[in-house]
């Protein structure tokens, strides 16, 4: 007990309290860090940050203006435009006011040397200021900070690419998907969702591309996916277009149509059916013949018209036949129609009947329509041959 005693007293003593006290202080620090770039906490951190560089700016250009201009206190500004919402950011201006003041009183007037606080660093720093302010009240108004809204869009891409992913096929078929947004970015209004269904016995793919392109297509593309994911393998096939037709009627966007092909996969037999709604027809390449041969579906665009009916066109995928579908990013431009579209692609893709299509959906994007300012896709489901498929 007298052991006890002396251990809980040294535990009491002053400098176990202070460290006891800092521990708590440095684990607060770290919590309201973590919770202000995760966008969840308040900004005080950064505005006490800011706020103190100030005055050692100002202090800095009162000991040598020529290295350190009074401009300089355009940096915390300029941060602070970026980090601080609207309130903090007005404590934070008048702090930088007041360190121009001192700047002014302390250099002398602006006539008298070079360095000092003149009207033109005055009407820059204000016009900063102003700018901050704006973005700040920008970013109030949306309600994501800065530092979660770069989160929020790459996890927005992410969702789009995990729903884009194509399932796993059993022995003795192939499947790939290349997408190539417009202009290099991150965002397409081209995406594919798929699902194996019927006990795993059927593949159902759909290939969509949603009107417009990259980043003005995107969050449309994302919700659409979203959907259609949802509607794919619970309705019977012929059922899925007509939902996701009305789908889309009840969303009333201005620019609310799309185009989609819906492949139906019986990965036993390899007979299939290809629904499409204003979409570029189907290629399939017979392995016997070593042809091309479109599989064209009638069908309206999405979002056009309510009622509207969707027609399949059936065939067999036989070992070594190869089934593309694609958008008309791939085979359309300006100077190019989708007939000679095409004929560039399967020319392209005629060189890769002997070794394979392995790897070949990107290759042939960037074979046919690399420079082409308009989001592109390509899907191969390929059945292999009796070697190909003992390879493996």
């Amino acid at each position: 007990m007298a052991a006890g005693r002396e251990r809980r007293a040294a535990a009491e003593t002053f400098t176990a309290r202070l460290k006891m006290q800092w521990h708590r202080a440095r684990v607060g620090v770290r919590r309201s860090a973590v919770d202000y770039f995760r966008g969840d906490g308040s900004d005080w951190i950064a505005l006490a940050g800011l706020l103190l560089t100030i005055p050692l700016i100002a202090a800095t250009t009162l000991a040598n203006s020529v290295w350190c201009s009074p401009a300089a206190l355009v940096l915390p500004i300029v941060a602070g435009g970026l980090l601080l919402r609207p309130a903090s950011l007005l404590g934070l201006y008048a702090a930088a006011a007041t360190a121009l003041i001192v700047e002014s009183v302390k250099l002398g007037p602006y006539t008298q040397g070079p360095s000092r606080v003149t009207p033109g660093v005055v009407l820059v720093v204000a016009a900063c200021g102003f700018v901050g302010l704006l973005i700040a009240q920008f970013r109030s108004r949306v309600g994501v900070p800065w530092r979660r809204g770069g989160t929020m869009l790459f996890d927005l891409r992410e969702r789009i690419r995990v729903q884009s992913k194509l399932p796993k096929l059993p022995r003795g078929w192939h499947r790939e998907m290349a997408l190539r947004p417009a202009g290099g970015q991150s965002f397409s209004g081209d995406f594919v969702v798929a699902a194996r269904t019927n006990g795993g016995r059927t593949m159902e793919v759909v290939l969509t591309d949603v009107s417009g392109k990259g980043m003005d297509a995107g969050s449309r593309a994302l919700l659409l996916s979203g959907a259609f994911g949802g509607l794919l393998g619970s309705l019977p096939p012929h059922a899925f277009l007509p939902a996701a037709n009305g789908y889309l009627l009840r969303q009333d966007w201005d620019e609310g149509f799309a185009t989609s092909i819906h492949l139906v996969l019986d990965l036993d037999s390899g007979d299939y059916e290809l629904y499409s709604a204003g979409h570029p027809p189907g290629l399939q390449l017979s392995a016997g013949s070593g042809r091309w041969e479109e599989k064209a579906a009638e069908g309206p665009l999405l979002g056009v018209y309510d009622g509207a009916r969707f027609d399949p066109v059936k065939g067999s995928l036989r070992p070594g036949d190869v089934l593309m579908l694609f958008t008309d990013g791939l085979v359309e431009t300006s100077d190019r129609d989708i007939v000679e579209g095409i004929d560039r692609l399967t020319g392209e893709a005629d060189r890769y009947v002997a070794g394979g299509f392995q790897g070949a959906a990107w290759h042939l994007i960037e074979a046919v329509a690399k420079d082409v300012n308009d989001d592109r896709a390509l899907l191969l489901v390929c059945r292999e041959g009796p070697t190909a498929a003992a390879v493996r």
